[in-house]
């Protein structure tokens, strides 16, 4: 088999020899022009006056485009319409292009984009959540709210009660390849596009629209990208853009290229957030009641915020069964640069509340956070039956007519069990009446806070591992003995878990498409929708072609992902990559291998199903061909060997005004331990140790998913700990380059960092049985601020409520709130 093997990413010798070619390598005409932006330098005002003469007169300018010249739309937004490729009218944040210049090299035009004399007359500018709920300046026009039980009640009732908040920084996403664009403009009006986007067909979209054509008059292209975590899911649409333009009005090449100072100063971030919370429990540590407010700092444009801010409440639970619970969102808009997608897309934020909060218990109580986590585990998926089913005994069943024969969640085979958790799906989405929960209470089925049965939780398991196998309690018992020994520097220590949601909250986005070709010498040529930003997916897609077919994985060649290829893809995002384009990868090659297996079949008199495809061989009667040689026969057999494959994620659906469905096809799991030590009189600290337990399912590439997890883990470290985002008082951003804005260094990942997967494979139906791994990783990560936290709480009784990031500066800030 070629899935499930640790093979090497399939450019990693282009990447350590620099033969990878990114959108900045791809030869251009010698006529190619080169842009940048001329951008606002007041967070908010109305625009007065665009002087350019000066920039027209600079050297090399060809020509200099504001608003008033875009021929037809000027918004690159991916869904709201409120986010001009050039402002009008007013500005709206510090860094916000307001004209565009078109120059015969990349230095010409941002020397002369510098020198435009911009008027502004200022307005108050909305700069922090405090701002902007003064304002009531926000995205809805009120609070999102998900609900389930009475918390108020419940919090009230409850023999211990404790609230607060917790501080959460943003986060500069920091890909290596900056965000960069190259518009050919074609002989009947397109334009050929070469971007660095994880979403090809979103910059078809926007292109189409402000050149005047139709989408299929405009092919996007994108070979590979140099990162991407969520900052080029819609932040590159403004540079594909405006190099199209140009190109159209010029007739000639552009290309665009943000330097580091720009790419940071002009794109969106993580979400900041704010979480408060009102928590009852009991002595256990067992949460009865617990109420959040988020409040989500979105910048000046809505861009994703939206569904980044549900999934942040999708997420408040993690790992626990909250059974009253209450989560109220507030959407702030602010002049700061529109934030946007960021690995996790809103989860790591809300999932961090919750632990925080868990936290705060564990020392209310004084017992370990471990033990007070567990208490609050949802149950284990071997306590309500087994492979996504319930344990008898069951209730009534529900009247017939609810479930068709054969319906079930993430199961095929229509057992009772599984037909009892769609049921219990059904009722909590108002499908089908409440009468029939009943069925799910009783059978020991928990759900989420949006109403979702939680049926494959592994995290018992999974934590009873690691912590025997990281020696988790004899190394807490080793951190309390240092510090009772040690004044200066103490230790600390967290094991936390991770529960996090796959799909993409809006449900139409779970599809993909593939085409696939075999020619008559073997080999094989795939495209499929999916885009490789160095996470291995084009590895992982040969990988199954090849098994489909019964190859090695060398005879499967990927080429770039295009539009006109592959139409109507979605992005590469919400961890699915692997998936949705895998899953129709394989239903391509299955539909010609089965062609070919029903043509040698009839060579044979044998049945279809007899035919074999395996070790590059394939075995047909008594026969056996190399597979070339059945090819070949299939081709002069008339066979056809091209197909294409589509796949939809079955069994999701999702209301998210109420609140209530079931959005995600499956849960990934993890739980990581990390150690630390602080240095009470400075705040400055080292992550000593990491051992991580992911869950991959039945990971198809072990070695592309364990330098997923480490590379998450570790983006996620940067995020809690160094990356701070600082703005001054005018609205500028201050931490804009390298050496104002620390992301983790070698140096920063610990001595001991043991990485293992989860023996076990995926309950839902995936690709392979395999689970997505791109993002639950980067929330591991939050072990280590609550190890951070840890080791603060040994410098004195009080809690203390440690923000994130938590620098150096805050580390301190909370070992003399823990003193008191």
């Amino acid at each position: 088999m070629s899935v499930a093997k640790p093979l090497p990413h399939d450019s990693a010798r282009a990447h350590v020899t620099g033969a990878a070619r990114y959108v900045d390598d791809i030869p251009t005409p010698a006529s190619c022009l080169h842009l940048a932006f001329g951008v606002s330098d007041h967070a908010h005002g109305r625009l007065d006056k665009i002087a350019l003469d000066a920039v027209r007169a600079a050297p090399g300018i060809i020509a200099v485009l504001t608003a008033a010249d875009l021929p037809f739309d000027n918004d690159v937004s991916p869904a709201a319409g409120d986010e001009p490729l050039l402002a009008e009218g007013t500005v709206q944040y510090v860094g916000q292009p307001i004209f565009l210049v078109v120059a015969q090299s990349h230095l010409a035009a941002r020397k002369a984009a510098r020198l435009g004399q911009i008027g502004i007359d200022p307005l108050p500018a909305i700069l922090g959540i405090d701002d902007a709920l003064a304002a009531n300046a926000r995205f809805e026009d009120g609070p999102r709210r998900y609900a389930k039980g009475d918390a108020a009640r419940a919090i009230k009732a409850a023999p211990h009660r404790l609230h607060g908040r917790i501080e959460i920084g943003g986060q500069e996403h920091f890909y290596l390849e900056g965000q960069a664009a190259l518009a050919l403009p074609q002989e009947d009006g397109g334009m050929v596009v070469h971007a660095s986007t994880q979403h090809p067909t979103e910059i078809q979209h926007k292109v189409a629209h402000a050149i005047g054509q139709p989408m299929a008059s405009v092919r996007v292209e994108m070979r590979r990208m140099g990162g991407g975590f969520g900052g080029k899911e819609s932040q590159g649409n403004a540079l594909a853009v405006a190099c199209a333009v140009a190109a159209r009005a010029l007739g000639r090449p552009c290309k665009m290229r943000y330097d580091r100072d720009d790419d940071m100063t002009i794109t969106g971030k993580r979400h900041d957030f704010r979480i408060a919370y009102d928590v009852g429990f009991d002595g256990n540590g067992r949460i009865r009641g617990i109420a959040f407010t988020h409040y989500a700092r979105c910048g000046w444009a809505q861009d994703l915020s939206l569904p980044v801010a549900d999934r942040a409440m999708l997420h408040a639970d993690n790992a626990y069964h909250l059974t009253d619970v209450e989560i109220v969102s507030h959407r702030l808009r602010t002049n700061t640069q529109s934030a946007t997608a960021f690995r996790g897309f809103g989860g790591p934020q809300g999932m961090l509340g919750i632990e925080r909060v868990m936290d705060e218990i564990a020392h209310a109580l004084g017992r370990d956070p471990l033990e007070v986590r567990r208490v609050n585990f949802y149950a284990a998926a071997r306590d309500v039956g087994q492979a996504g089913g319930l344990s008898a005994p069951r209730a009534a069943r529900p009247p017939e007519g609810y479930l068709e024969k054969g319906e079930s969640a993430g199961r095929s085979d229509g057992s009772a069990a599984a037909r009892d958790v769609e049921v219990a799906s059904r009722a909590a989405t108002g499908e089908i009446p409440a009468a029939v929960a009943p069925v799910a209470k009783s059978s020991g089925v928990q759900t989420t806070p949006y109403h979702m049965p939680v049926t494959d939780f592994i995290l018992h398991e999974m934590v009873d591992r690691l912590r025997a196998d990281a020696d988790y309690d004899a190394r807490r018992a080793a951190v309390a003995g240092w510090n009772a020994e040690n004044g200066i520097l103490k230790k600390g220590i967290a094991l936390t878990p991770v529960k996090f949601g796959i799909s993409f909250t809006l449900t139409h986005l779970n599809q993909a498409g593939a085409l696939v070709h075999v020619y008559q010498d073997g080999s094989v040529h795939m495209n499929h929708g999916g885009t490789e930003m160095g996470q291995g997916l084009h590895q992982k897609v040969r990988q199954v072609a090849a098994d489909r077919f019964g190859i090695g994985v060398d005879a499967v060649h990927v080429s770039a992902t295009d539009t006109a290829k592959v139409p109507n893809t979605s992005a590469t995002a919400a961890s699915s990559g692997a998936d949705l384009n895998g899953m129709a990868v394989m239903a391509a090659c299955d539909t010609i291998r089965d062609r070919i297996a029903e043509y040698l079949s009839g060579l044979h008199q044998s049945s279809p199903d007899s035919v074999r495809f395996d070790a590059g061989k394939v075995q047909a009667g008594d026969a056996t061909y190399s597979f070339a040689e059945a090819v070949q026969l299939a081709y002069q057999g008339r066979v056809s060997l091209s197909a294409t494959g589509f796949y939809k994620t079955p069994d999701i659906s999702w209301d998210r005004i109420a609140g209530r469905g079931r959005p995600f096809f499956y849960f990934a799991y993890g739980a990581a331990v990390s150690e630390v030590v602080i240095d009470t009189r400075t705040g400055e600290n080292r992550l000593l140790r990491v051992d991580i337990l992911h869950d991959a399912g039945r990971s198809l590439n072990p070695a592309l998913d364990i330098g997923q997890i480490e590379g998450g883990f570790v983006q996620g470290v940067g995020w809690l700990t160094t990356e701070e985002l600082v703005w001054d008082d005018a609205g500028r951003l201050t931490t804009h380059a390298p050496s104002t804005y620390k992301i983790p260094a070698a140096s920063d990942v610990p001595e001991m960092f043991n990485v293992a997967l989860w023996d076990g494979e995926n309950r839902a139906e995936t690709v392979y049985r395999s689970k997505a791994v791109g993002e639950p990783p980067l929330m591991l990560a939050i072990s280590t601020l609550m190890a951070l936290s840890d080791a603060v709480s040994a410098c004195g009784p009080h809690y203390p409520a440690l923000d994130a990031p938590a620098t150096a500066e805050r580390v301190l800030a909370a070992i003399r709130r823990a003193r008191g």
